[in-house]
């Protein structure tokens, strides 16, 4: 595994996405199955394990801590707060004291004593982006986390927040059909020097499977929301998939590791963060950082996928609201 830098640290370039294991898509695997993940994860040389604790409400932390704690000194955990369960709800809330608060539970939760990089999940815009930062400012000088981060933020609150505490990485969507963070976001992280982490870089498995059936997703599965894998917008993306696969088969890797390559030759700042609940698509993804594009492959699956070829927003109306990141101007 090769590395790359987040902050002081050196952490694998390919990580792991833990929400797979609890939460978003449907119903998780069981508790053991995750973490035979993890473990299967640990043995491919993953060192960067990225939690939170709106995951199954607190039950990833509660999954990932107790697997991974034998290794603890050899990785790189992450988790967030300032988004979380309350009384069965998603809220976002980043309040200092609340802040506060979900810390001491994860740190229960994931048995340890501090948390290597500690994201604010969401920006809560009814809290001034300096007040929560503060917040976690002090818990660097607590020694409770080692580095603070933000998640789906623009450029210009990245700014506001670093001129509070230095901000060690900033982690949004990013991948061939969301390239939102291409308008500022990726640039202004290399300028302050934060890594940037690519969430979703295989499209929610759009980019990783040809077969992809919305219709069969499960009752509870996110992307059902999503419009991307709603009609009309599935049909039309549906259709690019077939040269993409192509494309993939030519370059003699899977699509999904074509995916990856693709994110890691964007910037040496950027690392990705796949999840998956299956040990072949794993070790899969783990191998795509030996994987070198050329100029003209990647010339060819930026012409083919891109925010003009892509169809419908990345998310429904009311959850755009919540985030913070640039959009381009025929999606506002």
């Amino acid at each position: 595994m090769k590395t790359r830098k987040i902050g002081q640290f050196d952490a694998g370039e390919i990580g792991l996405g833990c929400m797979n294991l609890s939460h978003a898509y449907g119903e998780p695997p069981t508790p053991e199955a995750g973490i035979r993940i993890l473990h299967k994860a640990l043995d491919l040389g993953v060192t960067h394990f990225d939690s939170a604790a709106l995951y199954g409400f607190g039950r990833n932390e509660a999954l990932v801590g107790p697997a991974l704690k034998p290794s603890r000194e050899g990785i790189f955990l992450v988790s967030k707060c300032g988004m979380q369960g309350v009384d069965g709800k998603r809220v976002i809330d980043g309040r200092p004291q609340t802040l506060r608060a979900t810390l001491e539970m994860s740190l229960r939760r994931l048995e340890t004593d501090y948390i290597d990089l500690y994201y604010l999940h969401r920006w809560d815009k009814q809290v001034p982006i300096e007040a929560s930062v503060g917040e976690m400012a002090r818990m660097i000088e607590e020694g409770k986390i080692r580095a603070i981060g933000l998640s789906e933020v623009s450029a210009a609150t990245l700014r506001k927040a670093h001129a509070v505490h230095p901000i060690t990485a900033v982690q949004s969507e990013y991948s061939l059909w969301s390239r939102n963070a291409e308008i500022a976001t990726i640039d202004a992280c290399a300028e302050i020097g934060a890594a940037f982490v690519a969430f979703s870089p295989l499209a929610r498995g759009y980019l990783a499977n040809l077969a992809l059936d919305p219709e069969a997703f499960a009752a509870k599965d996110i992307r059902r929301t999503m419009p991307r894998f709603q009609p009309p917008h599935f049909s039309a993306n549906a259709k690019l998939l077939s040269e993409y696969h192509r494309i993939a088969e030519a370059v003699g890797c899977t699509p999904g590791q074509l995916a990856l390559a693709w994110v890691l030759q964007k910037a040496p700042h950027i690392h990705v963060i796949p999840g998956t609940t299956s040990l072949a698509h794993l070790e899969e993804n783990i191998t795509a950082g030996a994987i070198a594009l050329s100029p003209e492959t990647i010339a060819s699956i930026e012409q083919l996928m891109n925010q003009n070829t892509i169809s419908g927003p990345r998310y429904p109306a009311p959850v755009q609201a919540e985030v913070d990141t640039e959009q381009f101007s025929d999606e506002a």
